[in-house]
């Protein structure tokens, strides 16, 4: 593949929608097809910033801050794009990764109640220019959603322990982020079979004519 073909694609959505399901389904589809592909996911992806995604994940008896969560998501944020993603996309590899920047207007700028100023400064700061070229928002609603998370029955890590009401702002946060960017945010119902979400992802990726 050239670097023009490169593709910077994300995966969003609350806990327990299926964006892990959609990631595998989606990245085993691409390579089929004979796309280099890198998959990652956030906060995470490098070395360290998985180590700075324990910080912000696992629970601590001392408090952290939403403004040092915000911060600790794009220091990960910061080493992940210098250190994968934009060295993939400059060898036009995809990168499919599962959460990015608008996960943190989401979760930390209406979840968090920090508002977008913020979240957009750090973005600016942090990105530049760099954008996904499109994202699948997976939807359902909360309390479909948590039913999905208790029955995994895993061991809930800070944001899995949070109230509905969280979540719910988390949503509303997601799908204005929808609204506001028709053209890049492809909102898709989550509630249906995961092949069936599957399909629609790929019917998204055949309108562009990125795939055959």
């Amino acid at each position: 593949m050239t670097a023009g073909t490169a593709r910077f694609l994300t995966i969003e959505g609350i806990e327990g929608v299926g964006k892990s399901t959609q990631v595998e389904k989606l990245a085993a589809t691409l390579r089929a097809r004979g796309i280099e592909l890198c998959v990652t996911r956030e906060p995470g992806g490098t070395p360290l910033a998985e180590k700075i995604r324990a910080l912000v994940l696992e629970a601590h008896d001392e408090l952290v801050p939403p403004s040092a969560e915000l911060l600790l998501m794009f220091a990960a944020r910061a080493v992940h794009l210098a250190n994968l993603i934009e060295p993939g996309l400059r060898r036009g590899q995809w990168v499919l990764c599962d959460r990015f920047t608008d996960a943190s207007y989401a979760y930390q700028g209406a979840g968090r109640a920090l508002g977008t100023q913020a979240v957009a400064m750090l973005e600016n700061y942090v990105q530049g220019t760099r954008r996904p070229d499109l994202t699948f928002l997976l939807d359902m609603p909360v309390a479909q959603a948590m039913q999905r998370v208790h029955r995994r029955g895993a061991g809930a890590d800070r944001f899995e322990a949070e109230r509905a009401e969280f979540f719910e702002r988390v949503r509303r946060a997601y799908l204005a982020r929808a609204t506001a960017e028709p053209r890049r945010i492809v909102v898709v119902d989550a509630t249906r079979d995961a092949d069936a979400v599957a399909r629609t992802i790929l019917a998204a990726l055949r309108e562009k004519s990125w795939i055959s």
